[in-house]
């Protein structure tokens, strides 16, 4: 006969703590939803509503790419919604309709680095480039340049991979490929435009018009972290006769076979609990959309201001890129990437990775044992569906330490696993 799970002592107190915690962050979540609306009316005149409505069947039915803006977003349970107050449903009436998209909103940053996007006038995205060095030239002509395209994680930029890979290139392989590393629509230095779901086709197809197009990408590697292991795995299947390889670092890919796939990646990345402490955080930030606004509106709206405190009390003239890339995005921006990308993207992995393995794309996949973030099982999830895969478990690394911390090592398997698959002659030493 099976046995029943057991629940410990401490496991009991958790779950207890959490109940009345999220019950207390319900209520928070319900009185600012009516905050904003009276400041979005005075301030914007026209505002945008949010998403406590259940409006969503009615969105997803509509538009091209509606299959791809995740259910999370309008299913996410709130204790206080759900009981039905009256003067919700009345407040509610007649919001059906979209008010005017404005960018920024009031409650976003306006300062002329989060702007210079609109400044210069295109919608491109931001790239960090490192052409092939000089002594390229001097290779015959049979070896042609390949690119290798970089996409960061979830709250990140392209700074992540300029300071840990590009540092710690061999002096080959700056001869041999092109490096870019793109700053992801809605974050870093790339364009934040409020009139956009950020779902996985928004995230590609601005991808191919700042990258692939204009760069004439032909021969490709790809290389993604995290969130952006999504994004990579449907650019890889829209294009798989130009990507010579795929690695894959910490994917967050659920099995996209479950009646609701988008709620069941959420739960998974951010249950409802109090512990570990990062796990509230990631709860509270994806579960609540007007506690989110809030965190956004004091730490993202006054970035610059928290940078001079922090160069204050350390005494330094630059930051992190890690603290740096914290701030730079907009609520709306990452609002919707979490829950279109991450959330919205598992029901999308299952036809990726059908289209990756029918075109035998070389998949490597690296993952580290501690990482409580993104389970193992995604990645062994994605070996089950790719055989072909060449699955790498770091012991003892977690989401972060999976690459910061061994560098050199981490670029040295990259250099290894470009050369491997391309058709550079030379090969730099391990």
């Amino acid at each position: 006969m099976p046995t029943s799970p057991t629940f410990s002592p401490r496991d009991v107190v958790i779950s207890a703590v959490s109940l009345l915690v999220f019950a207390l962050l319900d209520l928070l979540d319900f009185i600012l939803c009516y905050f904003y609306r009276f400041l979005d009316v005075i301030l914007e005149g026209n505002p945008v509503p949010c998403y406590c409505q259940r409006r969503g069947r009615e969105e997803r039915s509509d538009g091209e790419g509606g299959e791809e803006v995740s259910e999370t977003l309008h299913g996410r349970r709130n204790l206080f919604r759900e009981i039905g107050f009256p003067f919700w449903k009345a407040a509610s009436d007649g919001e059906e309709e979209r008010g005017e998209l404005r960018s920024p909103r009031w409650s976003d940053c306006s300062c002329i680095s989060c702007l210079s996007w609109q400044e210069k006038g295109q919608d491109k995205l931001h790239l960090a480039v490192m052409e092939p060095s000089q002594g390229r030239k001097k290779e015959s002509d049979t070896d042609s340049t390949e690119s290798v395209v970089f996409l960061h994680g979830f709250l990140s930029s392209s700074s992540f991979w300029v300071e840990t890979v590009f540092h710690n290139l061999s002096e080959v392989t700056k001869q041999s490929f092109r490096m870019v590393a793109v700053d992801l629509l809605g974050f870093g230095r790339s364009p934040k435009p409020t009139n956009c779901a950020y779902t996985v086709r928004e995230h590609l197809d601005m991808i191919e018009a700042s990258v692939v197009r204009p760069l004439e990408l032909n021969s490709y590697h790809i290389v993604a972290h995290s969130m952006g292991c999504i994004i990579a795995l449907a650019m890889a299947a829209k294009h798989p006769e130009s990507v010579k390889s795929l690695t894959l670092v910490a994917p967050p890919c659920f099995d996209s076979t479950e009646e609701e796939a988008s709620h069941s990646a959420l739960n998974k990345l951010a249950a409802r609990r109090v512990w570990p402490p990062f796990l509230l955080g990631s709860a509270v930030m994806s579960w609540y959309e007007h506690i989110g606004r809030s965190v956004c509106f004091i730490f993202c709206r006054n970035h610059s201001t928290w940078e001079w405190m922090m160069k204050f009390v350390t005494r330094r003239r630059a930051l992190s890129f890690l603290f740096v890339d914290l701030t730079k995005h907009t609520h709306h921006s990452a609002w919707h990437t979490m829950h279109n990308v991450i959330c919205g993207g598992a029901k999308l992995v299952d036809k990726h990775l059908e289209a990756v393995r029918k075109a035998e794309v070389p998949v490597t996949v690296i993952h580290g044992d501690k990482d409580q973030l993104v389970p193992m099982e995604c990645s062994y999830n994605l070996k089950s569906k790719l055989p072909h895969a060449d699955l790498k478990v770091m012991n003892g690394r977690d989401h972060s330490t999976v690459i910061l911390g061994r560098e050199k090592m981490f670029t040295g398997e990259l250099e290894q696993i470009w050369f491997s698959s391309s058709n550079c002659t030379k090969i730099p030493r391990s």
